[in-house]
Order: C-alpha cells, then sequence, then structure tokens
C-alpha cells in the first residue's frame, strides 16, 4: 500500500502561498498553448488570434469552473453562503462547468473576430489533455477527489482523509482523461484534419465523456451530495449529458460533410 502525505502548497514567497493546483493551472494553460503555437496551427492569422484567445479562455475556465461546481454540485450550500462563490482559492471547481465557460467564451470571442468557432475548439480540445493531466495529478497532491475503499495491490492510503486503502482515481484519471486522451484525440485530428471544423471537439467531449464515467465508479461520490437518485454520481450524470452533446455533433458534422 502506498501512502499520500504530501504538501499542497509547492513553495511560499514570502506570506503568498503557491500551491500546486494554482501551478497545474498556469503549466496547462501555458504547455497547451505552445503545442498549439509551435506544433497545430499553420495559419499566421489563426495564431495570432489564438494569442488573444488566451485571455478569454482562463476568464472562462475560471468563472465556468467555479460557477459550475456551485451549481452542480453544491448549490444548497453557497445559496447560503454567498460572498463565498467568489473565495475560489478555498478549493471547488468542476471540469464541466470550465468547459462551458470556455465555449461561452470563445463563441463570444469568434463571434467579434467574425470567424467559426470550431476552429479555436477543435484546437482547444487538442492541447486540454495537457492540463487535464496536471489537474487530476494536483488533485492526488491535494488529497482530493479520492477513490472509493480497495483492497487492490496499488491502493493508496490518503493520510489526510482516513485510514483506509483507496482507489487513486486522480492517477487513473490522470492517466485516461490526460494521456490517453491526448494521444487518441491527436490520431484522430490526423485522420479529420481534413474535414469540419468541429469533428474534432465532438470526439473530445465523447472520450472525455466515456473516460470519467467509467473511471467515477472507483472515485468517492461527492460527500455534500453523495449518488444521484441513488444509482450514480452528479459527474457521471453530467457526462452523459455531455456525451449525447458530442454524439449530437459528430454525426451532425458527418451529414455535413456528405452534404
Amino acid at each position: 500500500m502506498f501512502t499520500n502525505n504530501f504538501d499542497p502548497i509547492a513553495f511560499q514567497l514570502f506570506s503568498l502561498e503557491i500551491r500546486w493546483y494554482s501551478l497545474a493551472y498556469i503549466f496547462g494553460i501555458v504547455l497547451g498553448w505552445i503545442y498549439c503555437k509551435k506544433i497545430l496551427i499553420k495559419d499566421s492569422r489563426i495564431s495570432l488570434l489564438f494569442d488573444d484567445l488566451i485571455s478569454y479562455i482562463i476568464i472562462g475556465i475560471i468563472l465556468g469552473g467555479r460557477l459550475g461546481y456551485v451549481l452542480f454540485y453544491n448549490l444548497n450550500y453557497y445559496s447560503q453562503n454567498i460572498f463565498e462563490i467568489l473565495m475560489i482559492w478555498n478549493g471547488g471547481m468542476s471540469f464541466h462547468g470550465g468547459v462551458i465557460g470556455v465555449i461561452i467564451a470563445t463563441y463570444y470571442f469568434s463571434k467579434k473576430n467574425n470567424i467559426n468557432i470550431f476552429i479555436f475548439l477543435d484546437l482547444i480540445a487538442l492541447s486540454s489533455p495537457i492540463g487535464i493531466f496536471l489537474g487530476r495529478i494536483s488533485n492526488y497532491i491535494n488529497s482530493e477527489l479520492y477513490g472509493r475503499e480497495t483492497n487492490i495491490l496499488w491502493g493508496v492510503n490518503f493520510e489526510k482523509i482516513d485510514n483506509l486503502k483507496r482507489h487513486p482515481s486522480q492517477i487513473y484519471e490522470a492517466l485516461f482523461e490526460g494521456v490517453v486522451l491526448f494521444i487518441l484525440i491527436n490520431l484522430f485530428f490526423k485522420k479529420y484534419k481534413n474535414q469540419n471544423y468541429g469533428t474534432i471537439s465532438s470526439i473530445f467531449l465523447m472520450l472525455y465523456s466515456l473516460f470519467r464515467f467509467l473511471i467515477e465508479f472507483t472515485r468517492e461520490p461527492d460527500s455534500q451530495l453523495g449518488y444521484v437518485l441513488n444509482i450514480l454520481t452528479m459527474g457521471q450524470f453530467i457526462s452523459i449529458i455531455f456525451f449525447i452533446i458530442g454524439a449530437i455533433l459528430f454525426f451532425y458534422k458527418k451529414d455535413e460533410i456528405q452534404k
């Protein structure tokens, strides 16, 4: 059995604490931007616009991720503690909320610049597994979003939580939603890059949702929610919705190509 007793604080500058989770966001965005600029983008205009889009993406991630967590996972608490919604340093972000925030921000930016939104959403889909990987690793370091009790050989004791042997579900998610998803989505990009923009975005939604849905069976449900309808976790229900949206978009794009 492995023991997790990592310090969530990476280092300290005077009285300022720099946490691994913050670094994951920063490096995820920077590395994703570099990957798009150096590897994926071939058009000079798109390259320049993508630089401007980054600030919109950051705002979309933060606002969408926070509001998504409030609405999807802890509405009862925050409806009684409204001002704490602003206290993002206390934790509480939703990936699905972040996706919605990024889509809205990208839509606004694309409309403003009169360009196809899916050009940018495809780029974001191709590079976002980098950030997801780093984010899940930081979840592991922070002993959050931990797994259910288990007897498997590689079980982990999260000392800050309890003395139980648990699934390292954060590592599972880092591997599948990060590494495997990155490989698969970029392989699909080579296959579909000459087809309609949006196909890659749809595949990303379906693959991420599938991996998230399956891995949630090893993840401890959110303590404030438990199981929704005594069946699945909230993350699984939202993943089903996102998978359906991805599938609809995929077949819509395929029909456009055939026409």
